[in-house]
């Protein structure tokens, strides 16, 4: 497990980022746009699953930006495959649709983002840095798309027995505040819902986290939904 999430870096610290996509021209693009950002570092670009799996290794990377749909070994596999190795790596999903079954599994694989290839050059930069520092780069709009597809699969299934006994580890305002992940608030949101200072609601989440044994907000709002607790 990491213990990166909701802490900032060092300054000073260049965040590390894997391009990895099939398609050229779209790896061309991010680079020149992530080139020019003070603060990052574009450490390789891999083509394929497989390629990104093996550069993931030898680099190293803080953020990896992965396709979904790719040859040899697509962008699902990859990224269990890299957050398995490498758990304070941090994946975010691309995809061309915002209502994307592909990427959902991605999220269902360990990544911490989800962001649409057509997005400004701004709403990549702060993705990057947003996951980097142990937040969610997914929108409350993307979130309640994400779980429209998630709640059916969930439906009938049994308990884990596992996660209720973790789920009972939370004090009350750790419950309220997972929730209020779970639906997508902001730290500063859940702050001013429930009275609290935003210091101390991040107190809260990294506690959430930490009781859970997830690694991060995405992986926070999936655990919600599959204990029914939204």
């Amino acid at each position: 497990m990491s213990d990166r999430r909701e802490t900032h870096e060092p300054e000073g610290r260049d965040i590390r980022v894997l391009l990895v996509d099939d398609q050229a021209l779209l790896r061309v693009g991010f680079r020149m746009v992530l080139d020019a950002e003070e603060g990052i570092d574009v450490v390789g670009e891999a083509s394929d699953g497989v390629e990104a799996v093996e550069l993931a290794a030898r680099l190293r990377p803080d953020v990896v930006l992965m396709d979904v749909r790719m040859p040899r070994l697509d962008g699902i596999a990859a990224t269990e495959r890299i957050v398995a190795a490498q758990p304070a790596a941090r994946i975010i999903i691309l995809t061309t649709f915002d209502l994307d079954e592909y990427a959902f599994g991605g999220l269902r694989a360990g990544a911490s983002g989800f962001l649409l290839k057509d997005a400004r050059p701004a709403e990549l930069v702060a993705a990057i840095r947003s996951v980097d520092r142990g937040d969610a780069s997914i929108s409350p709009r993307i979130t309640r798309k994400m779980l429209d597809l998630v709640v059916p699969q969930l439906a009938g299934e049994e308990p884990d027995s596992e996660q209720l006994r973790l789920l009972a580890t939370l004090t009350e305002r750790e419950r309220e505040v997972l929730v209020a992940v779970a639906g997508g608030l902001s730290n500063a949101e859940i702050a001013e819902r429930f009275f609290l200072s935003e210091s101390t609601v991040k107190t809260h989440v990294s506690r959430v986290l930490l009781k859970l044994g997830l690694r991060d907000r995405v992986q926070a709002v999936i655990f919600a939904y599959e204990q029914g607790l939204v």
